[in-house]
């Protein structure tokens, strides 16, 4: 039989009932119904939609009594019809009154409401202060996670260093590994297309002057000390900084990390130094390598585009450059690298329990990485500048 027809039934009274008082029209007639559940109302006994309750109560009230006190036995079918039924009610603006219904039912739909985020078709409004307000306090407060990050991160270095903490020597040549030889590929790829659009730049200028000759300077000069590190950085913080998130979030996900701790194995010293290491070690070389391909893209254009000579090119190139310029190229691509490995690692650590957050994270360590990326550029290219170098 149909549990909706035969254990439903809905009363209507004309005295508002208790909870619901000052409901009436003054004159003794109030448009008040109560809906009575009686019997069994389990997930066994196909229970019906809040949706045909509703149907079977006929016109609308503008307030109504949930009435349970004859329902012999429930089960969670039962608390999440009600539910359901109150969200449909009250979204109609009908006034409800839940006193007849078990006090664990009651207690279960109090436990729901305090779930429940706020009211979407009204959202709470917030004034542009209050939006600069939190926007400073996320602000303070990654700038505190990193610093702390930092301190961890060179304390565990330090007792590296006086080997009182190591980590596993296969570990770290799998990481160098997968930051170094497994990335010449794309480096290659966008060093040289780099270098080609350089090289075009400054030609279209250089040639307006018959001095074609000087797009050795420009390319030299500009990937050895500049854009060499400064793309190899970001095409890193693309490929390497997104791959630790990825693996430290994983782990995150997995307890793996707190499995570290629990057996003493800090997670600082056995997993993130020997990746902030691994970058130290191969940006430097990955950043040399940019630079020469990068300057090879330029003698391409240079000889197949405005017929120069390649050994005059080659001669120039060698004749404009320093060691001053490689040192700062390789000093730049070290901060860079440790930058990377550092934002890569620290969003890894603060990713939460779940596959959408290991995402978030891979994704913030992304921006996060270009952003010093770019940030220490500026900074060392001053300073750099001021100190004459």
């Amino acid at each position: 039989m149909d549990v909706a027809r035969t254990r439903f039934e809905v009363l209507r009274d004309t005295e508002p009932p208790g909870g619901m008082g000052g409901m009436g029209d003054g004159n003794g007639q109030s448009a008040t119904a109560r809906w009575v559940f009686t019997g069994s109302w389990r997930l066994t006994d196909r229970l019906p939609p809040a949706a045909e309750l509703i149907a079977l109560a006929g016109p609308a009230s503008p307030a109504v009594a949930l009435d349970a006190r004859g329902v012999t036995t429930w089960d969670s079918g039962f608390a999440v019809l009600l539910r359901s039924l109150i969200q449909q009610l009250r979204a109609d603006g009908v006034q409800l009154s839940l006193a007849d219904l078990p006090e664990g039912i009651r207690r279960l739909l109090q436990l729901a409401e305090l779930g429940e985020p706020p009211d979407a078709a009204h959202p709470a409004e917030a004034g542009f202060l209050k939006e600069l307000g939190l926007f400073a306090i996320g602000l303070g407060r990654d700038l505190l996670a990193f610093a702390t990050f930092i301190g961890e991160l060179v304390a565990a270095a330090g007792l590296a260093l006086v080997g009182k903490g190591s980590f596993r020597a296969r570990d770290f040549w799998g990481i160098v590994q997968q930051v170094g030889p497994q990335a010449l590929g794309i480096v290659a790829l966008i060093s040289f297309l780099v270098g080609l659009i350089l090289a075009y730049m400054g030609a279209a200028q250089l040639a307006l002057f018959g001095a074609q000759i000087y797009i050795a300077d420009l390319v030299g000069i500009g990937m050895v000390r500049e854009i060499g590190a400064l793309m190899t950085g970001i095409v890193i913080a693309g490929r390497s900084g997104a791959a630790f998130a990825a693996q430290l979030g994983t782990m995150q996900v997995n307890e793996e990390i707190d499995a570290y701790r629990t057996a003493g194995m800090a997670p600082m010293r056995f997993l993130v130094l020997p990746r902030v290491l691994a970058l130290l070690l191969m940006m430097p070389l990955l950043t040399i390598y940019a630079s020469v391909m990068g300057i090879l893209a330029g003698l391409t254009v240079a000889v197949l585009v405005f017929n120069l000579d390649a050994s005059a090119y080659l001669h120039q190139t060698v004749e404009v450059l320093s060691l001053t310029a490689l040192w700062v190229g390789l000093i730049k691509a070290c901060v860079y690298g440790v930058m990377v490995a550092i934002s890569g690692c620290l969003r890894g650590m603060q990713c939460g329990r779940s596959a959408q957050s290991v995402g978030e994270a891979a994704t913030s360590a992304v921006v996060t990485g270009i952003l010093l990326i770019v940030v220490t550029a500026s900074m060392l290219t001053i300073m750099f500048y001021k100190l004459g170098i």
